[in-house]
């Protein structure tokens, strides 16, 4: 009797705690949030509010697939399913003082989960406490410190065998089965706020502080590998490490982000800063530019009310950054791209989440607190996120700034990124030409001429024979022999006994063979040749290869475009008449002929067999100088670029040879198109495939928007708002080659290079970001950027005169060589060599000289 009489009262103090519990729930059921920007309450619903009657504002919050635990009441963890909301919650309690900071274990079986107060370190068992609590026992933990002060952050390690405490200056690995200290890491000058576990290698340890700094730590041995530099004049106060791109991530009170590589060739150096506050701004922006989710006009003013505190508010805290698996929502459909842009970061800040993409360094969604007016938190101090979805659905977990209320969130995470995608999703734009060129297209009449056109040889010969046909006097009769017949003399005979064996004639045979390209060959890192272009020192301005890679054409800034040998051997050929530097020259697709325009507003045609030039255009055809020019439409057309507006071309280039007409100019060229960008803003770029049938034209302007024109259309086909923070100075298409096969999506990829602002790589049917590449010293000078045939690398120029080799799938650049090369690189790819033999890349500098490797 008296042992049932112990149960039920175990049964009964259960219940009240319980009871109490549900009654500082401020529930009827989950509650539906309406948002203010027009959505219907399907993104965002608030499942419980919990009020405390402690301040539960800056404590580490814990979420891990399908628990949430929080302190409730000060010294109390609160235990959440995520599975069974309906469920009470689970208390456990054990400690005294409040609880300063709760972690969970990475281990499924068993779950673990570590609180941490001033008087202890506790490690609970869920399963454990569960059958406790079910039995009528109370839980048990597992005491690991005791006295340890104040911890503001808790780790367990990859394999849960130890816990990271951060207390104080010092971190403490406690073992996680019992009270022992493993190691004992000092070294920061400020609280250690925030720490994570290399999962690669286990005895590294990086953690951030309030003395701005981060560290990396070996564990094992308890000193420190590398230290940071002061990053701001902020307190950090999160770190994140991704394991597939091994980068770290570090966020801090201002709302500022830096991304580090911890590639073991890259020495922990910092790849990129974000400013989510610009990132956030710059999203809106896109967002009322498209009207997806704009606010409307009854909204005005509590936005310009929003404005106004965004101007108050002094600090924008990252206070966690989590895991976030977006790949089942953001699918391109481009299997040229591995699934690595699926990998983004919960940011979760004071103000609301958000969702960064590392592969491009941009928002894939926001979510502010202030514009869903259901929520109970408007302010967050404390924020917890899971790293994992139930059923598409995500939980978060917050705590109020200036209050006494924990609430709990399920976001539906596929609606939320719908519904803030740009408007270029699902349009189906493609370079290569899916359909017949339409009447009305300016392209159109380049099909027509080619169609109409007869070869020349038939109408010269039938004009020599009617003349040869003609009598020689005017009489009926002539009686001189050898004038009205024919000598019967056999003047050719052909060879009919001659033996084939199917070769062709040595004269017939190129001087190279149609090799494929090997795409398992390694960079380029070997010095191959080096040749100086003039006597003096004279830049490079512009150079390309032919289509066939036998021949390098060079503009230099001493008004000569020279055309090498692919191997730099031998003398070039000088091609001699702007009265500039030649900015921009372009191969035909026959490789017979070159184009090539310059600052003194002329276009020039020159012949690849000799140094004969024939002049387009003049100097006062156009008011502004010609910024780019190249072949169009498989050579039907020329294509350039003039202030705000690109013009399409349609030339004829009489060849003929008359030497006692041979001033007059026979060959004519004449304005077919123009169009002209957005806002009239100055072309800065220009790009479009002439190796096979596109209607796509790219341009990007002085305003840092990319346009993309359809010319079957005759229309701007999409606007990309700040593409870059500062004018793009080149786009590179990823036009193929005939050596590389690829798919054909991956000719829908470019690559756009702004100065200061990085390269990004892009999706033409979708019009959004991909990859961003990182790391190279681009701040002044326009510095070239190049695809290789294979699509599969990127090569970039810098500033401290590195070679850049970057792997299309990594968001950040891996230097190879040092070359001794000076700014401006320009670097493009070698396709073939003779003789078979193949050259990867080819680079040049600003001075004088010319560098293959």
């Amino acid at each position: 009797m008296n042992k049932l009489h112990r149960l039920l009262n175990r049964l009964t103090l259960m219940s009240y705690s319980y009871v109490l519990c549900t009654v500082r729930l401020k529930m009827d059921g989950p509650q539906n949030v309406s948002s203010g920007d027009g959505c219907v309450g399907d993104v965002v619903t608030e499942k419980y509010v919990v009020e405390s009657t402690e301040y539960a504002s800056h404590v580490q919050l814990a979420c891990s697939e399908p628990y949430c635990a929080f302190p409730l009441n000060g010294h109390e963890l609160c235990v959440w399913n995520a599975r069974s909301p309906s469920d009470q919650f689970l208390i456990l309690r054990g400690h005294h003082q409040s609880i300063t900071a709760v972690a969970f274990g990475n281990k499924v079986s068993p779950l673990l989960v570590c609180s941490a107060s001033r008087d202890y370190v506790i490690v609970w068992n869920l399963e454990e406490c569960k059958e406790n609590a079910l039995q009528g026992a109370a839980p048990r933990g597992t005491v690991l410190g005791t006295l340890m002060g104040k911890v503001l952050c808790l780790r367990f390690s990859p394999d849960d065998h130890a816990v990271g405490v951060c207390t104080g200056n010092k971190i403490v690995m406690l073992d996680a089965e019992g009270p022992s200290v493993l190691a004992e890491l000092q070294g920061h000058l400020a609280p250690v706020t925030s720490l994570a576990f290399c999962a690669w290698q286990a005895n590294l340890v990086i953690s951030a502080s309030e003395d701005r700094t981060v560290k990396v730590w070996d564990c094992h041995v308890g000193t420190s590998v590398h230290t940071s530099p002061v990053l701001t004049a902020y307190p950090l106060l999160s770190v994140f490490i991704d394991e597939e791109t091994k980068q770290l991530v570090t966020g801090c009170a201002d709302g500022q982000l830096w991304v580090f590589s911890l590639d073991e060739t890259h020495h922990y150096r910092c790849v990129t800063r974000v400013d989510l506050r610009k990132k956030r701004q710059r999203f809106s922006a896109t967002k009322v530019q498209s009207g997806s989710g704009g606010p409307s006009e009854s909204q005005l003013s509590s936005t310009n009310e929003q404005e106004k505190e965004e101007r108050i508010e002094a600090a924008f805290l990252v206070l966690q950054l989590e895991r976030c698996d977006l790949s089942h929502i953001l699918n391109p459909g481009c299997e040229c791209l591995p699934p690595e842009n699926t990998k983004c970061v919960w940011i979760g800040s004071s103000d609301g989440l958000f969702i960064f993409n590392l592969a491009n360094f941009e928002l894939e969604a926001v979510l502010l607190y202030k514009d869903f007016l259901g929520l109970s938190i408007k302010v967050a101090g404390s924020c917890a996120i899971m790293n994992k979805t139930i059923n598409e659905k995500t939980f978060c977990l917050l705590t109020s700034m200036f209050g006494n209320k924990i609430a709990v969130l399920e976001i539906n995470l596929a609606a939320l990124v719908r519904s803030q995608q740009g408007p270029g999703m699902g349009k189906g734009l493609s370079v290569l030409a899916s359909s017949c060129v339409l009447p009305t297209s300016p392209l159109y009449f380049g099909v027509v001429e080619k169609k109409r056109t007869k070869p020349v040889g038939r109408k010269l010969s039938a004009a020599r024979s009617s003349v040869q046909d003609q009598p020689l006097v005017f009489h009926s009769k002539v009686r001189s022999s050898g004038y009205a017949s024919a000598p019967h003399v056999t003047m050719f005979s052909p060879k009919t006994n001659i033996k084939s064996d199917g070769k062709r004639s040595s004269k017939c045979k190129n001087g190279y063979k149609c090799k494929e390209y090997p795409l398992e060959s390694t960079l380029p890192g070997r010095l191959r040749e080096q040749v100086a272009v003039a006597e003096a020192p004279t830049m490079v301005c512009c150079l390309q290869y032919s289509g066939d890679g036998q021949r390098l054409a060079c503009g230099l800034a001493n008004h000569l475009l020279l055309v090498f040998d692919a191997s730099l051997t031998g003398t070039p050929a000088a091609f001699s008449g702007h009265d500039g530097p030649v900015s921009t020259v372009s191969w035909s697709h026959s490789g017979e002929w070159l184009v090539s325009a310059s600052p003194d507003r002329s276009l020039r045609l020159w012949s690849a067999q000799g140094a004969v030039h024939t002049v387009l255009l003049g100097k006062d055809v156009f008011p502004k100088p010609i910024q780019f020019a190249q072949f169009y439409y498989i050579d039907a057309f020329i294509l350039l670029s003039s202030g705000p507006e690109f013009h399409l071309l349609k030339y004829h280039v009489d060849t003929r040879r008359d030497e006692i007409k041979r001033y007059k100019q026979k060959s004519k060229c004449q304005p077919v198109h123009r169009l002209s960008m957005a806002n009239a803003a100055e072309i800065t770029s220009l790009s479009a495939a002439n190796d096979f049938y596109s209607y796509i034209v790219l341009t990007a302007g002085r305003n840092r928007t990319l346009e993309i024109f359809d010319l079957n259309a005759s229309c701007s086909a999409a606007v990309i708002p700040e593409a870059h923070s500062r004018p793009v100075h080149q786009i590179c298409q990823n036009k193929g080659s005939p050596f590389a096969v690829q798919q054909p999506e991956a000719y829908n990829l470019f690559l756009t290079a702004a100065v200061g602002d990085g390269i990004k790589l892009w999706d033409m049917r979708t019009q959004r970001c991909e990859r961003r590449f990182e790391g190279h010293a681009n701040r002044c000078h326009p510095c070239g950027v190049a695809l290789s045939a294979c699509g599969r690398h990127v090569a970039c120029g810098a500033e401290d005169r590195y070679v850049g080799t970057l792997v299309a799938h990594v968001p950040f650049g891996l230097f190879r060589r040092r070359s001794g090369l000076h700014c401006c690189l320009m670097l493009l790819h070698v396709r073939m060599r003779t003789r078979c033999k193949l050259d990867n890349w080819a680079i040049f500098s600003d001075s004088d000289t010319v560098i293959t490797f």
